[in-house]
């Protein structure tokens, strides 16, 4: 079965001791070596108000335990608001340098004068890859994020990780050092794999550094497994290993908007989001989950647990 980024590792910018280096990482998190973790997390929080409520409820009824919000999108108050009132749960940012739908767009948080690389020329976030590695400088990346961050930190969001859209920010050396150094200092976990170094023709050792820690896993449905994803998900959760993992998932609500968002496009559209919701909102895969003795963690807890504040 073929696994997008399967068997990659994640790494977060945290503080630890050397004699932390000495256990695996759900021991450190207080859990036994052989303990199966996982994260169920939802992306693109802010794109549509289907993309919210489906969110939100999926982490208030199904088991998605984490999510991470995109600041730039036309609804990115509307779930900020909930962030704001629900401190308690897992709501990350998707920090955003990319429009990738057809006709929905958005900008960034910045004036558009003043990070003109980021732009097109309709003054919206390049759509792809080669929009953006063509033009864009780190200190344009570095300026965006930093006001993205700082908007969700005014809207009152408690911020528990930091992740890419489209993975956008692995892209260059240089913005993975921006991203690397946003963590650090705003003291939070980032998402970062060893899928990338190949691709960016790096060392994994360049990419981590003395306060790195590794990740088991992350998957990701891919073009691959359309019209199959309970299948998909059914086997990965069938299949996981002990250590500490993540499914990267977007729930929505097969609604009108949605599909408009999403127009013309199957893979991660309308009808794919809604059945991301079905199957992790339903209780087969409640019924797997305690089969398979699977432990949900949240990034959260890896926060509270290994940040030094």
């Amino acid at each position: 079965m073929k696994y997008i980024y399967s068997m990659i590792s994640i790494m977060l910018l945290c503080q630890f001791n050397s004699q932390a280096q000495l256990t695996t990482l759900q021991e450190r998190l207080g859990y036994p070596k052989e303990t199966k973790l996982l994260i169920i997390h939802a992306d693109d929080l802010g794109v549509s108000h289907s993309e919210n409520m489906g969110s939100i409820k999926a982490m208030e009824n199904g088991v998605v335990n984490s999510a991470s919000i995109m600041v730039p999108c036309p609804w990115f108050p509307e779930i900020a608001a909930y962030a704001a009132m629900h401190p308690e749960m897992d709501f990350g940012l998707h920090l955003t340098l990319t429009s990738e739908w057809d006709y929905y767009k958005w900008r960034p948080v910045t004036s558009h004068n003043e990070v003109t690389g980021l732009v097109d020329e309709h003054s919206f976030f390049h759509q792809n890859w080669d929009g953006l590695k063509a033009n864009a400088t780190a200190n344009e990346v570095e300026k965006e994020l930093r006001a993205q961050i700082e908007m969700a930190k005014s809207y009152g969001i408690n911020i528990t990780h930091l992740d890419s859209h489209m993975f956008s920010l692995l892209i260059k050396p240089e913005y993975v050092a921006v991203y690397k150094k946003l963590g650090k200092e705003y003291k939070l976990p980032i998402l970062l794999d060893k899928h990338w170094a190949t691709l960016l023709k790096v060392s994994v050792d360049s990419l981590m550094s003395d306060n790195t820690i590794v990740i088991d896993h992350v998957y990701i449905a891919d073009k691959s497994n359309k019209g199959m994803l309970t299948a998909y998900y059914t086997e990965v959760l069938r299949n996981l290993e002990s250590g500490v993992n993540e499914i990267l998932i977007h729930t929505a609500m097969n609604t009108e908007e949605m599909q408009a968002v999403t127009r013309d496009r199957e893979v991660y559209g309308a009808h794919w989001r809604q059945e991301d919701f079905d199957f992790f909102s339903g209780e087969t895969c409640k019924t797997i989950l305690k089969e398979e003795g699977i432990q949900l963690i949240t990034w959260k807890e890896i926060k509270d647990k290994l940040i030094v504040n």
